[in-house]
């Protein structure tokens, strides 16, 4: 390795690892030169020996080739729209399902409760908020994660039996994912709101709008998804906070079968005007579509393909592809970003929803450098776009076939998050996110970037280790 003559200078001190010598050496005059350097897992002996012996094992290597091929050769399309209680699998009759891993109400953060508030009202179940509250607290609905339901959630993700859902199929495998439509930005629901303009918007979603797009999309015979997220990365999106591109794509598809509905002008109209105003109206699309592609990889034995990534406002939990059902749960951490005018870090509630599921499909976060405006609302600069991107190479196991970013050379977007490695090398994953205020009932109050706890990936490993090594 080349060296630097008369580098370090004469008396300075070059410290490695623990700032902690470093400031001692300053607080006695020194020039301390620091290099930012981690040992292995974090240190960890009893995780550095798992490490080594996972390392270069073939069952594992062709346990990741065969999840990733199943990732891969996915077909996520748009097929449908339903109620959820009619077409999500083991939905129950009083049951709400939402963002994250499982959590109980007396551990719920404010946006979800303000969510699950609304959504009794909005099912009948309550007259009022006072009255869901009740309902909520004696325990007479079952919450369940949308995730264990082959379903995600922006934010709260709260979904009710009666709410519409898309329905997306991968063409490839057969499963099927589903997510609610989305309401736009604000107060709306998905980040707790629950006033009557909330949940008149929700009723005429159910009412208007999911009847004319459920039609649209059948005289289309499925919208294809993962071809317009492709075109949507070459348009300056990355489909988790930046969706104008892939709504306007989708707009475009779908606009000449609306025409063709039978359905009053009007309602076509207002539809259309609808989604053209709602630039995260294909948020609620990437999203499922990122989970049929996911799904498919999932329950491979001895695979450290990450499946998973979510969280409920309390809890961030991971799930692993040869781990089965299991979840591994750290506390979330709060988010750091941009806030709405009027809003400061101390309103923010901490990192909340299952929309990381594009970072786990290797979107979002993962492809900010395809999205460089995007830190104009989520924060950093156009060089932490390009360096979030090319650092999430270091964690994961493949470039994609098919999602690539134009401004690294149409390299493949970063998929596939290794266990080992984001334990290895102590890189966490990169999300962006919105943030929700900490109350229920008061909405959006702004966007931000923000990673999961390592305590999900340490717990992962030494499962994978206990079943496997």
């Amino acid at each position: 390795m080349a060296t630097v003559k008369n580098w370090p200078p004469t008396g300075a001190v070059v410290n490695l690892g623990s700032s902690v010598f470093a400031r001692s050496m300053r607080d006695q005059g020194a020039s301390v030169y620091e290099v930012l350097w981690e040992p292995p897992a974090r240190g960890k002996l009893e995780l550095i020996e798992i490490l080594d012996v996972l390392a270069g094992r073939e069952d594992i290597e062709e346990a990741n080739r065969l999840a990733l091929e199943r990732y891969s050769s996915a077909q996520p399309v748009l097929v449908g729209i339903g109620r959820a209680r009619d077409v999500i699998p083991g939905f129950g009759g009083k049951m709400l399902l939402h963002a994250g891993p499982p959590i109980t109400w007396d551990r719920m953060s404010g946006p979800l409760k303000g969510a699950i508030v609304g959504a009794i009202v909005y099912e009948g179940w309550a007259a009022s908020p006072e009255d869901a509250e009740g309902i909520a607290v004696e325990g007479d609905v079952e919450f369940s994660p949308c995730h264990e339901h082959s379903a995600v959630g922006p934010m709260a993700g709260v979904v009710s039996p009666s709410m519409p859902v898309f329905i997306i199929e991968n063409r490839t495998a057969g499963n099927r994912s589903y997510c609610t439509l989305n309401e736009g930005l604000g107060k709306v629901l998905r980040y707790g709101a629950y006033s009557s303009e909330v949940l008149d918007r929700l009723r005429w979603m159910a009412d208007v709008l999911a009847p004319v797009l459920a039609k649209g999309i059948e005289l289309s015979g499925g919208i294809d998804l993962k071809s317009i997220i492709a075109q949507a990365l070459h348009m300056g999106d990355e489909v988790h906070n930046r969706n104008r591109a892939a709504t306007s794509l989708f707009i475009r598809t779908v606009a000449p079968y609306l025409l063709d509905t039978g359905f009053p002008l009007a309602n076509i109209r207002r539809v259309l005007e609808f989604m053209n105003g709602n630039d995260h109206f294909f948020l609620n699309l990437s999203m499922p579509a990122a989970k049929a592609m996911l799904e498919a990889a999932h329950g491979v034995p001895k695979s450290t393909m990450v499946t998973v990534m979510s969280r409920n406002g309390t809890d961030f939990g991971i799930k692993v592809s040869g781990l089965g059902a299991e979840w591994f749960v750290g506390p979330a951490e709060k988010v750091k970003g941009l806030y709405f005018p009027g809003f400061r870090d101390e309103d923010a509630n901490p990192d909340i929803g299952d929309s990381s599921i594009t970072e786990t499909a290797g979107l979002g976060g993962f492809a900010m450098a395809a999205a460089i405006p995007i830190v104009q609302f989520v924060g950093g600069t156009p060089d932490d776009a390009l360096g979030f991107s090319r650092k999430m190479y270091r964690i994961t196991m493949t470039e994609n076939r098919f999602f690539s970013i134009p401004v690294l050379g149409f390299r493949g977007t970063p998929t596939g998050i290794d266990l080992r490695k984001v334990v290895e090398t102590g890189i966490l994953p990169q999300i962006n996110t919105g943030v929700a205020h900490k109350d229920p009932g008061i909405g959006q109050v702004g966007a931000g970037l923000v990673t999961p706890p390592w305590e999900c990936f340490e717990k992962a490993l030494l499962a994978f280790a206990g079943r496997y090594a």
